[in-house]
């Protein structure tokens, strides 16, 4: 028996929809955009290229051909200005909201770009998307919603204080998009991401999320920071998930909109148990690492462990199958294995 995501890619292949993706150019709005792509839908994508790259575009270029790729537009725009989401919106049926700025400690950092992007900037998409009478809205929403409230799985409708600004922008996301619900009558479906990993996700930079920027270390032989004892735990989930998720959420019957749902497998793994299934993926592709471990202090604004009850959306979204971290690694490693094998040289990754 086929599951939904199988029906409605080939629904949607059979009919192709316009769709709106914005924070197109970065990690999970690329995936999204080729995954649309290779189901010949017709895409627009809106981003200003902050924390995205014209490189993540080229690269789905490449994935999906030519004619493909013909069926996508770009508006290189801030969501912060409602004119380029209100043009960005005109004819779309299907709003996949991704552009945001991410990370913790930048939100620690820069409270106020923070709440401009992730809280304005919302806010204007969600506007434009309204008054364009969409099919669906659906938008990143995140697990640090939960804050600090200590139950695990994480359940949808138990969360804590926030332990920090971004926290508080993802919150505030939650709460629009329930009172435009009520007041408006504007279906809109959160879906709250549990550690993303995957292809395209960028190694580089200060906000570096920690598997691309320990695959990075790994490989040029460079040390490894842990923040804690690396006793602390993640819900690590692949990238494909969140596609499978996004597709699901726009393509789901009303009864099932104007929630939030978690994406993530249902696991746990130590940031020690990460590091060594790192560590031997590359060893069994003959790229040697023995990059130095330094424990550090815990980082403000994390918490301890995070771990997600998948029930909600297995059960309402018909999302089933998740790719598990270590598959999901071994499909990504191929990944940052060709990017740096581009950089620096296989020879010399070997020899590191």
């Amino acid at each position: 028996m086929k599951n939904r995501y199988t029906i409605a890619c080939e629904d949607l292949a059979r009919c192709p929809q316009r769709w709106l993706i914005t924070g197109v150019a970065g990690f999970i709005g690329s995936n999204l955009l080729e995954a649309l792509l290779k189901l010949d839908q017709q895409v627009v994508g809106l981003d200003n290229f902050s924390t995205g790259s014209h490189s993540n575009l080229e690269e789905v270029s490449s994935s999906v051909g030519s004619e493909r790729w013909a069926r996508f537009k770009l508006i290189e725009g801030d969501i912060r200005n409602a004119s380029d989401c209100a043009r960005a919106t005109q004819g779309i049926d299907h709003v996949s909201h991704q552009a945001a700025l991410g990370s913790v400690p930048r939100s620690l950092l820069d409270p106020v770009v923070t709440n401009d992007v992730n809280i304005g900037g919302f806010l204007n998409v969600l506007v434009a998307a309204r008054d364009e009478e969409v099919k669906s809205f659906t938008y990143a929403a995140s697990s640090s919603t939960y804050g600090d409230h200590p139950g695990l799985p994480k359940v949808e409708n138990l969360i804590g204080k926030p332990l920090s600004p971004y926290a508080v922008t993802k919150y505030v996301n939650e709460l629009y998009a329930d009172v435009f619900a009520r007041s408006y009558d504007f279906n809109t479906v959160g879906l709250r991401y549990f550690n993303v990993f995957g292809k395209r996700q960028d190694p580089n930079g200060a906000y570096a999320a920690v598997i691309p920027r320990w695959i990075a270390a790994l490989i040029r032989g460079e040390g490894i920071q842990i923040n804690g004892n690396g006793k602390t735990s993640r819900d690590f989930c692949y990238v494909e998930n969140v596609v499978q998720a996004n597709i699901l959420a726009a393509t789901a019957a009303n009864n099932a909109k104007n929630e939030v749902y978690n994406v993530a497998v249902g696991g746990r793994t130590t940031l020690n148990q990460l590091l060594e299934i790192l560590a031997e993926q590359l060893r069994n592709r003959k790229i040697a690492n023995s990059s130095p471990i330094r424990y550090g202090e815990f980082r403000g604004g994390d918490v301890l462990h995070s771990q997600a009850s998948i029930e909600k959306i297995c059960r309402l979204l018909g999302y089933s199958d998740p790719i598990h971290i270590q598959e999901g690694l071994a499909i990504a490693m191929n990944w940052y294995v060709d990017r740096f094998e581009r950089e620096i040289g296989w020879s010399e990754m070997k020899s590191l």
